[in-house]
């Protein structure tokens, strides 16, 4: 009998393992430096299986940015408790959104560091992705409005501009979290807690947003926050 073949592995399976190697070259030798050539070699494949796959360089940054950014999505959302008090739900989506950041670090270092500098059509690509997880965050903020009787007086504009507020800062958090600053030795910091890192921008934010939808609006020249009409 002739020699058994080895199982050929599918090319969806395949394709992941050539993603999951551009991910990690791309988080840490930059979409300009990184080569098709060290994508292949860490996924284990020849370069011309890659193009063959996956096509140009261009095209695979794109795929990741689209993988990653569907991942963040995903993790957001299912991360948010149901039927509970809008508050909770918004704190359960954050340590979703700061879980996936932390067990994710080149993920997140392509999409928040990698793609934003690349321009067009990677920008496009993130702005996507942000976008539908603002609309998610401006849905719960409208909701804790209503729990607490004042949405007539938070304008659809102001709700939407607490909802990217919160996403920016929620960007600017994990960037701090997971990204060592210059001249920071790997591992000297303490990393917080997904948990600890949501509780810390809820306390940021939510107390704020919980003294305006009491009624209380910050004015200039005044020594307190001005109580609304």
């Amino acid at each position: 009998m002739g020699a058994v073949k080895g199982k050929r592995v599918p090319r969806a399976v395949r394709e992941q393992q050539m993603m999951d190697a551009a991910v990690t070259t791309f988080a840490r030798r930059g979409y300009r430096a990184a080569s098709m050539d060290e994508i292949a070699e860490l996924a284990g494949v020849s370069k011309p299986l890659v193009y063959l796959y996956l096509h140009s360089k261009e095209e695979l940054f794109s795929a990741v940015i689209r993988r990653e950014s569907a991942a963040l999505v995903e993790a957001v959302t299912a991360a948010v408790e149901p039927d509970v008090a809008a508050d909770r739900q918004l704190w359960s989506g954050l340590k979703g959104f700061f879980a996936h950041t932390a067990e994710h670090p080149d993920g997140w270092a392509v999409l928040h560091q990698q793609a934003r500098t690349q321009g067009e059509p990677f920008v496009r690509e993130v702005a996507v992705m942000r976008a539908e997880i603002t609309e998610f965050v401006t849905g719960l903020i409208a909701a804790a409005a209503q729990e607490a009787g004042c949405e007539g007086e938070l304008a659809d504009r102001e709700v939407a501009g607490l909802a990217h507020a919160l996403v920016g800062a929620a960007e600017s958090l994990a960037e701090w979290v997971n990204v060592p600053a210059d001249g920071d030795a790997a591992g000297e910091r303490e990393q917080p807690s997904a948990k600890e890192t949501a509780a810390t921008l809820m306390n940021f934010a939510w107390a704020g947003l919980g003294r305006l939808m009491g009624g209380e609006r910050w004015a200039p020249g005044t020594p307190g926050p001005a109580t609304a009409p």
